[in-house]
């Protein structure tokens, strides 16, 4: 079956200068109908710039990106207004998002009208069963952007995706800005959205319980490619690319004791300057190599292949199968560190 959104090969390029920047390379996705993938990584990994491609708001340099079979880059002007119905997003900043000159009725009905050309009387009966929908009342039309709070702008900003009843939303960093409560009611509303509606999301986050909880898969990107791919539960209770890992101990826990063992960890893992600096894109090798306690000589000369593992995932490691050979041999620890390992790469 095909899936909803396909991404095959893309790399994008951007400029500095006169010069030309990979921001990403060969990242190839799938998303199935009604399910979410969560796409993790630091800033400047590159999430947000895919996110972009699939929109139509950054162009690709290479590789293709289908939605429902079809190719997003050629389209007629038909196909591209069913597009702009069918895809949707909600972005980082809802208060950026907004006209704040203008009144939410305003937001809410202008893609309706001017895009779809329903009539004020078919906007406003959508409008009203929408805002329904993500908890908040008809009073709110009739106010600015400015009068809410960061929570309820969020959940507008939900209201305006919904409102064109779309197939799939791109959600780039939807709840980064928000207190941690505020968090959580806007993942339960996509959530309960995604089962009412049957949506499908793009849940782009640098949070990796966030995306653990509310995605189905999820894809690691580091330096503009991915280099673990699978099952959420399975990547965040099992990590298996040591940058995924380096993420887990990231996340704060509430347990003092758990939160200092991570940090020892995090500190035991850590390259020194000299061998982190440059950028990693310019590698020939893996793109983690300079940051990896584990890397050996091939990981600096040898780009790893994103392979599928028996286990339903998918790792680009040169080190993978002795890396999980010598954490089920310690409990759940990743293996022999660079230097114990070094003798493999001569």
């Amino acid at each position: 079956m095909t899936a909803l959104v396909e991404v095959e090969g893309l790399s994008v390029d951007y400029r500095r200068g006169r010069e030309r920047f990979r921001a990403v390379e060969g990242v190839s996705l799938r998303v199935e109908r009604g399910k979410t993938l969560g796409l993790v990584g630091e800033s400047g990994s590159g999430k947000s710039t895919i996110g972009s491609v699939i929109l139509g708001l950054a162009p690709a340099a290479e590789g293709e990106v289908r939605f429902d079979g079809r190719t997003v880059r050629r389209r007629s002007r038909a196909e591209s207004v069913e597009l702009a119905r069918r895809i949707q997003a909600v972005f980082q900043d809802p208060y950026g998002s907004m006209n704040p000159t203008r009144k939410v009725a305003w937001t809410l009905a202008e893609g309706l009208e001017r895009t779809l050309r329903l009539s004020r009387a078919e906007a406003g009966a959508r409008i009203r069963e929408t805002l329904h929908d993500v908890g908040l009342g008809t009073d709110v039309l009739d106010r600015y952007p400015a009068q809410f709070s960061g929570g309820q702008l969020q959940r507008l900003a939900i209201a305006r995706a919904l409102v064109m009843e779309p197939d799939f939303i791109v959600c780039d960093e939807a709840v980064s800005s928000l207190d941690l409560s505020v968090q959580a009611q806007v993942i339960n509303l996509l959530e309960r959205l995604a089962h009412a509606r049957g949506l499908a999301y793009l849940f782009i986050s640098h949070d990796l319980p966030i995306v653990a909880h509310i995605s189905d898969d999820i894809a690691v990107l580091f330096a503009g490619q991915v280099v673990e791919q699978g099952p959420a539960q399975l990547i965040a209770d099992d990590p298996a690319h040591p940058y995924t890992r380096n993420l887990v101990l990231s996340a704060p826990v509430p347990d003092p004791r758990v939160q200092a063992e991570r940090r020892r960890e995090r500190r035991g893992a850590a390259p020194d300057s000299a061998r982190a600096a440059g950028d990693p894109r310019m590698l020939e090798g893996c793109p983690y190599a300079l940051r990896c306690p584990f890397a050996i000589a091939v990981c600096h000369t040898s780009r790893p292949a994103l392979e599928p593992r028996a286990d339903g995932r998918a790792v680009a490691c040169h080190r993978y199968d002795e890396l999980t050979a010598g954490a089920a041999g310690t409990g759940g620890a990743i293996g022999t560190t660079a230097e114990e390992g070094a003798g493999h790469g001569r």
